[in-house]
């Protein structure tokens, strides 16, 4: 006689995925817990470092570009634009880089006893998130120095760019994290792909620049980069404000990306379907995970 109450039978290493990620959030919590113990272990600044990495980036950047090639001149608040770009590519390049690594840093969990996969790269995100909503707090006072009062479209500009980003970075993540298991090659081309996607969004400079200066089906892919949206909508949310709304730059181009919210719809839906598909080949491979590990 079997027991009404008894689990049901699985294929052991199959789960439902991310939903199973959702049913254990007591889980998640200790491993975000664990990799921020392991993370600033033996650190005297600790999470600090939240604020140093960036402040240094950001001078490095502001020096390079807003003094010596003069592009405050022609972008009002210079500072603020550039640092809205900064903090959104930190967090993508931290969430994207960590949840790719995350399977190949817990392999000894991973051999010894079975939980959703999913987890480890879900608590690195979540952990690139506990680093980014600290510079969010230096950007917004920034902003609010700078004469930033915003309405709530601006605000929900603000939303709607983190929810690109996240889950543009867990999709990416979770395929290359699946992949990396296989291949170590993956982590070395994810690094390579936050590098050039920090110059291929609107970040250290206007979105201007590039549409007069490549060809229209080029203009197009530009636009087409979820990351490119996701930079725009943070400008529009804290930089916009600040500069009193203007509707033209010093050097006569637009300040803000044409059909923002079109082009914000368009990469919410491409972050969703990278999501599924990272989640579709992480689903594939995980039954392998821990022979290869």
């Amino acid at each position: 006689m079997t027991d009404s109450h008894q689990m049901p039978l699985t294929v052991p290493g199959l789960g439902r995925g991310l939903l199973d990620v959702l049913e254990r959030r007591f889980l998640l919590r200790l491993i975000v817990r664990k990799e921020l113990r392991i993370r600033y272990r033996g650190s005297v600044l600790g999470m600090a470092w939240s604020y140093v990495k960036p402040a240094i980036q950001f001078g490095v950047y502001f020096l390079a570009l807003g003094v010596f090639l003069r592009l405050r001149d022609t972008v009002p608040d210079y500072a603020v634009y550039l640092f809205a770009g900064i903090v959104v590519m930190n967090f993508f390049g931290e969430g994207f880089s960590n949840a790719t690594r995350s399977i190949m840093w817990n392999a000894p969990l991973i051999n010894k006893i079975y939980l959703p996969r999913e987890l480890f790269p879900v608590a690195s995100l979540y952990v690139s998130a506990v680093h980014f909503f600290p510079q969010l707090v230096v950007l917004v006072i920034a902003s609010l120095v700078a004469g930033w009062r915003p309405n709530g479209a601006e605000l929900a500009a603000g939303v709607v760019g983190f929810v690109i980003v996240a889950t543009l970075a867990l999709g990416l993540g979770l395929l290359f994290g699946a992949v990396n298991v296989y291949f170590r090659d993956a982590e070395n081309f994810v690094d390579l792909i936050v590098m050039v996607a920090t110059w291929a969004s609107p970040v250290l400079y206007t979105w201007g620049l590039v549409q007069t200066q490549v060809p229209q089906w080029m203009w197009w892919i530009y636009q087409a980069n979820p990351l490119t949206a996701a930079v725009e909508l943070f400008h529009y949310a804290f930089w916009y404000g600040g500069t009193g709304r203007v509707t033209t730059l010093p050097n006569g181009l637009s300040p803000l990306l044409p059909d923002l919210w079109l082009v914000g719809a368009s990469a919410v839906l491409v972050s969703l379907v990278v999501l599924l598909l990272g989640q579709t080949v992480f689903r594939r491979l995980e039954g392998r995970f821990a022979q290869e590990l």
